[in-house]
């Protein structure tokens, strides 16, 4: 079998020579079914070619979909077709794969199961770093996502050297999972697909697709078990991350089973040996342990705790829920992973959740639209001395990254920015900490860095005007900071990080994200987890 031939591939349509004129959806369907189907699947569930359903496409505006069907993707197997389709033919083809697909897609246990893949030969590669690193240090490499073409590159972080690169599935998910040790790394794709890598001998272990519309995967800290966020279905999956065959579907329902919800993410919570996961339609925080040893979960009346008298059930891969007023949209652990702290994009306010306690014990002054799955945290002196511990969180609305102290949930400040970002890094061996503006139209193409102890911004780094510089990560060492110019034809910026001056640029396509073996499986409290 030949790995990933053809993941790049975005073809809304095989050929389309000669077709007919159309007016309605009747004509659309068969033209679907005739020219799009061998790509894109009879159902439009996906195949050589990402899913064509309403919830896939949600960050494909309808214009730029219009576009590419008229003038193709670049460095992808989507021809152009302006010269073929006329204005309204393209136009209604173009809305059409926005309607929903009636009957509504099933992608159940059976779906699941048959869609998994699995390199036989990988499980015989040796469980050391192979010669395709050259000596390079396993734990400071880093995976660069390249969403321009849909490939993945691994870095050597001490040369800033590309070591290899290989053909992804479409549209992957930011921010990939590490196994334990660094030697795996697990990839999702928005339509569904999780890829395990091996990193040590640079090859496609296994593969499966959890989801028709993914939103992200986790890890757990014993490297047993992957667990799946999906948007649709509305469903946790559970893999076995040895092979990522399936082990459990887990059916979002809230707690009266009457309604069904979309993940708003889930995370590994490591020290408590549990995946907790955020419902984006029901306000509940679900924790769901994968310890075998772990207390079991009443289930219905119960008469008395202590002597398990009532509705008991094994707490291993079972939900524990968390009510809650609010539905969360994104959510951020403290250090300790004991609590949780969540925002709404409806609600004025973010909380606190207490995850022993299982309830919210605080409000957070947060305004516009924090972006907490990119909030990291350090040690930070008062103005009387005393170290605290805050977390930092950029802003998706405004101009803005809001300062946390962990200890009694208080704003210790607003710092405001050039404009609304999405990112933000730093590493426990720097004084600054890099947060971009990218949701700017004017200042996307700048960085700014802020000084961890005064809190203000101290300098800028910038691209040329109209580029777009963001996602920051660090070398092992905290000495390097990595920036991704996110062009076609963008790089890999690399940046000292004592003197902010740039020292190197590596040729890469739109490369929206890179990840740090180390930073991630340690956890490091300047990257996001």
């Amino acid at each position: 079998m030949k790995w990933h031939a053809g993941f790049s591939a975005f073809c809304l349509t095989v050929i389309l020579v000669g077709a007919p004129a159309f007016a309605g959806p009747a004509d659309v369907k068969v033209l679907y079914q005739e020219h799009c189907a061998a790509c894109h699947g009879e159902s439009r569930l996906g195949g050589i070619g990402p899913a064509l359903l309403p919830e896939n496409l949600e960050r494909l505006r309808r214009p730029d979909a219009l576009k590419v069907i008229r003038e193709g993707r670049v460095a992808t197997q989507m021809p152009a077709f302006g010269d073929k389709l006329d204005a309204d033919q393209a136009q209604q083809l173009a809305e059409w794969i926005y309607s929903k697909v009636s009957p509504a897609p099933v992608w159940g246990e059976a779906q699941i199961r048959a869609s998994q893949v699995v390199n036989a030969d990988a499980a015989k590669l040796p469980a050391h770093p192979g010669a395709g690193l050259k000596g390079a240090d396993p734990l400071n490499l880093f995976i660069v996502v390249e969403t321009g073409d849909h490939h993945v590159s691994v870095l050597d972080g001490d040369k800033f050297e590309r070591l290899h690169r290989f053909p992804s599935r479409y549209a992957l998910h930011g921010g990939p999972k590490f196994s334990p040790d660094g030697r795996f790394v697990y990839f999702a794709s928005r339509d569904g697909w999780i890829t395990k890598f091996d990193i040590y001998n640079l090859v496609v272990v296994a593969e499966i697709r959890a989801g028709l519309n993914t939103r992200n995967a986790a890890v757990s800290g014993d490297g047993k078990w992957v667990m799946v966020a999906n948007y649709l279905p509305h469903s946790l999956v559970l893999l076995d991350a040895r092979d990522l065959s399936l082990v459990k579907v887990i059916p979002t329902l809230n707690a009266a089973g009457s309604t069904s919800s979309r993940v708003s993410a889930v995370y590994d919570a490591a020290p408590r040996r549990s995946f907790v996961a955020a419902l984006k339609d029901v306000p509940e925080v679900w924790e769901i342990s994968y310890d075998p040893d772990a207390e079991p979960i009443a289930d219905g009346l119960v008469h008395d705790y202590r002597y398990k008298e009532g509705h008991f059930k094994p707490a291993m891969f079972h939900p524990r829920r968390t009510m809650l007023n609010d539905c969360l949209d994104d959510f951020f652990f403290t250090q300790g992973y004991d609590a949780v702290l969540g925002s709404s994009r409806s609600a004025p306010r973010g909380q606190v959740i207490l995850l022993d306690l299982r309830r919210k014990i605080a409000d957070l002054d947060l305004s516009g639209m924090p972006h907490l799955g990119s909030g990291i945290t350090w040690k930070w002196k008062d103005p009387s001395g005393r170290e605290r511990t805050v977390m930092a969180s950029p802003n998706l609305n405004e101009g803005l990254v809001t300062v946390i102290d962990l200890g009694n949930y208080q704003t210790v400040k607003q710092i405001r920015t050039l404009g609304p970002g999405f990112f933000m890094r730093s590493h426990e061996n720097t004084r600054y900490a890099f947060t971009d503006s990218m949701m700017s139209k004017e200042h996307k193409n700048t960085l700014q860095v802020i000084d961890k102890q005064t809190l203000e911004v101290v300098a800028q780094i910038k691209a040329e005007p109209g580029q777009t510089l963001a996602h920051v990560e660090f070398t092992r060492d905290g000495r390097y900071a990595l920036a991704s110019l996110w062009e076609m034809d963008g790089a890999l910026v690399v940046i000292d990080a004592r003197t902010l001056k740039e020292v190197k640029r590596i040729p890469a396509k739109k490369p929206v994200g890179k990840y740090n073996v180390w930073n991630k499986i340690s956890r490091s409290e300047g990257t996001s987890h």
